[in-house]
């Protein structure tokens, strides 16, 4: 993780799963956005992205390992008419869920 000396990645998405939020409530993931290893703004983008290309109602979830993009997603959720449901820390990166509205 920085923001020089990493390998350029290719974007990665992935469809599918299930999740369970902190009150129990459990949603399918419609889309997976890998941004481990990038930085700002690219993981603002690779959402924006994801979030045009699913239905409304459906939830994405970004990996994300870069804390000011951790802190920069959910602000941005009303700019693309999405709801932050839930930022779940996981032991290497953090699990971010957004239903588009």
């Amino acid at each position: 993780m920085g923001l020089f000396g990493t390998k350029k990645k290719t974007e990665e998405t992935t469809s599918g799963g299930t999740a369970r939020l902190s009150d129990g409530t459990e949603i399918r993931i419609a889309r997976q956005v890998d941004c481990l290893g990038v930085s700002c703004p690219r993981p603002q983008l690779m959402t924006k992205k994801a979030i045009n290309e699913i239905a409304v109602g459906e939830v994405i979830e970004v990996l994300a390992d870069n804390p000011s993009s951790v802190e920069a997603l959910p602000p941005m959720c009303d700019e693309l008419d999405a709801t932050h449901l839930e930022t779940i820390k996981a032991p290497n990166c953090w699990r971010i869920y957004i239903r588009k509205d």
